[in-house]
């Protein structure tokens, strides 16, 4: 697999809306396999597409309890709230205090093109919901409450 360009915060393909997959192939297959190598070879936990460049509704996330590939995900359900800290590949050294639900809900499609719900709590709930914004064109940064120092 390949390792991806990660786009920064002054790339113009980062603030555009993505378009729905409709085409579940090996392009996508090699997609997401290029987008979960690009996310550990940089200690990611979360990587969208746009983020290497690609306007297509596609996430991968890691929060330590294994890969999850959303195509077209949703967010169906948000409940509870939680702030913590939160930084971007593509701003890279920059962390905030941002608030999230705590518990969320996401409706999307395996790489198969099969559609499943799956639900996550802290952490994960957190990264769907960055990760989504993603595909929506906008950054963390527009919901930071309070920037946190770099030591």
């Amino acid at each position: 697999m390949a390792i991806r360009e990660i786009r920064k915060k002054d790339d113009e393909v980062l603030y555009k809306p993505c378009k729905e997959v409709v085409a579940f192939d090996k392009k996508l297959a090699i997609l997401l396999d290029d987008m979960y190598d690009t996310m550990k070879k940089y200690e990611g936990v979360g990587l969208a597409a746009p983020q290497v460049g690609i306007l297509k509704r596609v996430v991968v996330i890691d929060v330590g309890e294994g890969l999850i590939e959303l195509v077209n995900p949703k967010i169906v359900e948000a409940s509870g709230t939680q702030n913590g800290p939160e930084g971007c590949l593509s701003v890279p050294g920059v962390f905030g205090e941002v608030e999230r639900p705590n518990q969320v809900t996401v409706e999307a499609q395996d790489r198969s093109g099969n559609t499943f719900f799956i639900t996550g709590e802290e952490l994960l709930a957190r990264a769907f919901c960055h990760e989504i914004e993603h595909l929506e064109g906008k950054l963390f940064l527009d919901r930071v409450t309070k920037f946190i120092e770099n030591e």
